[in-house]
């Protein structure tokens, strides 16, 4: 069964940084996409991140672009999501998953989300 399992989330003040790691399990994790999400309250999910496991390619939301990195480790079966220069506007919670391109193909496996506070 497929699964994917995020941690690092947490409490930061504005300018500092997290790293968001995305365990992978069940499936064959060199060959797809990773991508993270985002949904803060009241707001509707969006993307934030995306690599491509095979080639290492990556794709990233205008509103983080230079701030957040992507990056995947294929032998741990694991991505993870580099955030630096948080601001309070980043506070959602952050979800992984996985899909066969990182666009025009279905996000089929998700994770729980992991909670990323940043205040002010």
């Amino acid at each position: 069964e497929a699964q994917l399992v995020e941690s690092g989330g947490g409490l930061v003040q504005a300018g500092g940084s997290l790293r968001l790691s995305c365990a992978a399990s069940g499936f064959t994790f060199d060959d797809v996409a990773i991508g993270w999400f985002r949904q803060a309250p009241g707001y509707e999910r969006e993307g934030v991140s995306c690599i491509s496991t095979s080639d290492g390619s990556t794709d990233y939301a205008d509103s983080v672009k230079g701030r957040f990195t992507i990056s995947s480790d294929n032998a741990k079966n694991t991505a993870y999501l580099q955030m630096n220069s948080l601001k309070p506007e980043d506070t959602a919670v952050y979800y992984c998953a996985a899909a066969q391109y990182c666009s025009g193909s279905p996000y089929g496996h998700w994770g729980q989300g992991t909670q990323v506070t940043v205040s002010s």
